[in-house]
């Protein structure tokens, strides 16, 4: 790499410590608030998967909104929760997964990649693994590739770092 090339990398990470953090303040609240009073309402997680139990499909989503505001004062991306459809569990009570997504997949990776290329800025974009290298020679090109992506509709938030 050239002396004067400047660089970052595009990730979607979570931060799994802050995710147990909100999960347990989350809880706490639940155990203490009146509308919870005398039900059935648990979050726990298994195998990095958010598990959520409760009497019904209103609750997990009333479970839901009380777990995001924590994770969002956390500064966890709510956007890598991908919640799967509910499902009935022991006792007549609702059960939903959330897998916490970690890591920029293949075809997004690709999305990527062909915006920064159809942008026209001079930089070089390369995926490593999980993530995305840019390059360049122009600071502000990089600063561009940066808006551009912000703006971009992905399943996933992006974070960016190693700013270079």
């Amino acid at each position: 790499m050239a002396a004067k090339e400047a660089s970052f990398d595009v990730v979607s990470e979570m931060n799994m410590e802050e995710v147990k953090n909100a999960l347990q303040i989350a809880l706490k609240e639940i155990k203490n608030r009146f509308d919870f009073k005398g039900s059935i309402a648990d979050i726990k997680l298994e195998n990095d998967k958010l598990v959520i139990v409760a009497e019904d499909d209103y609750k997990i989503e009333q479970v839901k909104d009380v777990l995001y505001s924590k994770l969002v004062k956390r500064g966890v991306p709510i956007k890598n929760i991908h919640f799967s459809t509910s499902e009935k569990a022991l006792g007549g009570a609702a059960r939903q997964y959330g897998e916490l997504i970690s890591g920029i997949d293949k075809e997004n990776a690709k999305k990527i990649n062909v915006a920064i290329k159809n942008s026209s800025l001079k930089v070089k974009s390369q995926i490593q693994e999980d993530k995305i290298r840019v390059t360049g020679k122009n600071r502000d090109d990089l600063q561009e590739v940066i808006a551009l992506l912000r703006k971009l509709d992905l399943p996933v938030e992006l974070q960016f770092n190693n700013y270079r």
